[in-house]
């Protein structure tokens, strides 16, 4: 059986000509799981191999059936903390690119290993970048990296309390994937999961600096719009629902058609509107446009 060290010697080889500088120092890294089981979960990395599947012997074990029971491997190469794939069925990905042989891992990087993500650190203060991880998982989704339902729920009650205040309109778009759990159940939650991460950095990169896009369920996502009119907002809505149905969406290679629907509301100015009543008008809208057809706003 191969040793460590032949272990070690192995991913060097694999990895040495992708270094480009130092990135780390032995025991001055760390793995954070941003998603999945075990959210915030510290795993150090020193200068021995980790070993990380489905089987309980490994040094990382992930109960996931998307994991094989020897996934990947970390490990120190010399000048460099790298990531390698094991040959499992449903690969390892860096930054959503499939790891194929070996790769060096950087400070920032995210490495997904079945449904779990885990995000390297290696800073000069690895506890400063551990502990400002853990508050950004406060109030992002690790998955999509947008909002979480918390940071979403505290905007909507800023929000409304500044349109009050200053009689400006706040309107609320809902939307969600028309048949999510059909990409689910024919292309497995892997793939389900790469959609949503698309479909979310596809919003983020259209819509204004102020506005605020969380997700606040499975699949379902919310874009508060300060200062937006129901027309305003409708308009923004039926955009963002051609942008959904235009964009080439893909996993492992492989195109996925994806549409989604959403439901409009909005806070008049002058009028006092709960949270709650202004979310509650919004999925009623939602809830219309899923059965007049889908891909379609309400």
């Amino acid at each position: 059986m191969a040793s460590d060290s032949d272990h070690r010697e192995t991913l060097v080889t694999t990895v040495s000509l992708m270094a480009d500088a130092a990135s780390a120092e032995p025991g001055q890294a760390c793995l954070v799981v941003i998603y999945g089981a075990d959210l915030g979960k510290r795993i150090p990395l020193g200068d021995s191999v980790l070993e990380c599947g489905r089987s309980i012997q490994t040094d990382i074990p992930l109960d996931d059936e998307a994991v094989s029971r020897k996934h990947a491997r970390f490990a120190w190469t010399g000048a460099d903390y790298a990531v390698q794939d094991l040959g499992s069925t449903n690969g390892t990905y860096v930054n959503d690119a499939p790891v194929t042989g070996g790769r060096i891992v950087h400070d920032g990087d995210q490495v997904k290993i079945g449904r779990t993500i885990f995000k390297f650190l290696c800073s000069g203060n690895i506890e400063a970048s551990y502990h400002e991880e853990i508050y950004r998982l406060m109030t992002r989704d690790g998955l999509t990296q947008i909002h979480n339902k918390r940071a979403f729920e505290d905007a909507l009650d800023r929000e409304l309390s500044r349109g009050r205040r200053y009689s400006r309109h706040l309107s609320l778009i809902l939307f969600d994937i028309d048949h999510f759990k059909r990409i689910n159940d024919s292309r497995g939650h892997l793939a389900g999961d790469a959609v949503l991460r698309q479909l979310a950095g596809a919003i983020a990169a259209n819509i204004r600096r102020e506005d605020v896009l969380a997700r606040v369920g499975g699949e379902e996502f919310a874009l508060l719009a300060p200062e937006l009119s129901l027309e305003n907002a409708r308009f923004v809505a039926d955009k963002l629902r051609a942008l959904v149905e235009s964009t080439p969406f893909r996993f492992e290679e492989q195109a996925i058609e994806v549409t989604a629907s959403f439901g409009v509301a909005t806070a008049e100015p002058g009028k006092t509107v709960q949270p709650d009543e202004l979310y509650q008008a919004a999925d009623a809208r939602l809830y219309v446009a899923k059965n007049s057809g889908r891909n379609r706003i309400a």
